[in-house]
């Protein structure tokens, strides 16, 4: 056989072999893509969860100063001597893990994170005795409520999360209100 006549079989392997090359190379960037958006995705979760919780439970600890000096809408008061320390502890906690937030979030939730923590430090003004009106810390906690509405809303987008947001935690709550009766 001359090379004339095996020159289209040859072409056709090499064709063949070169197309074959092609697709695998495809399937297996496309396949590492996914598995790299996936980690990241959990990693971000996990990092807005983390933010979250963190930040909740500074919240809760000045909300707890704030009912031993007098505020509303916390039962359980923690007397401001030792709650003032769990709370350095619990904002330098929230410092080391906004760091992740920093790193893994996209603008908006960096933003939303960033105004969700400025709310809760304006309520620790009053945990800490620096501010002491009434309408003041209602204000507060209200700010707080929508800060987390937003920071919720702007970490579902950007881990692709469909559907409406929770409902709003709104401040004060509906079971705080007086009994009109």
């Amino acid at each position: 056989m001359a090379l004339g006549e095996q020159l289209p079989a040859l072409i056709g392997v090499v064709v063949g072999a070169l197309g074959s090359y092609v697709a695998a190379s495809l399937t297996e960037r496309s396949r590492w893509q996914r598995a790299r958006a996936e980690r990241w995705d959990e990693q971000r979760f996990h990092t807005y969860m983390t933010y979250a919780n963190t930040l909740k439970a500074q919240i809760r600890i000045a909300q707890r100063i704030g009912a031993a000096r007098g505020f509303e809408n916390v039962v359980d008061p923690l007397e401001p001597d030792d709650g003032l320390i769990l709370l350095a502890e619990a904002e330098s906690k929230r410092a080391s893990e906004w760091e992740a937030v920093l790193l893994v979030g996209d603008a908006k939730t960096i933003a939303a994170a960033r105004a969700w923590h400025e709310a809760v430090w304006n309520l620790e003004l009053y945990a800490r005795g620096v501010r002491e009106d009434v309408a003041g810390w209602a204000r507060a906690e209200g700010r707080i409520s929508q800060a987390r509405d937003e920071f919720y809303a702007c970490a579902r987008r950007d881990l692709g999360i469909t559907g409406p947001p929770p409902p709003s935690g709104g401040w004060p709550r509906v079971w705080q209100q007086p009994d009109p009766g």
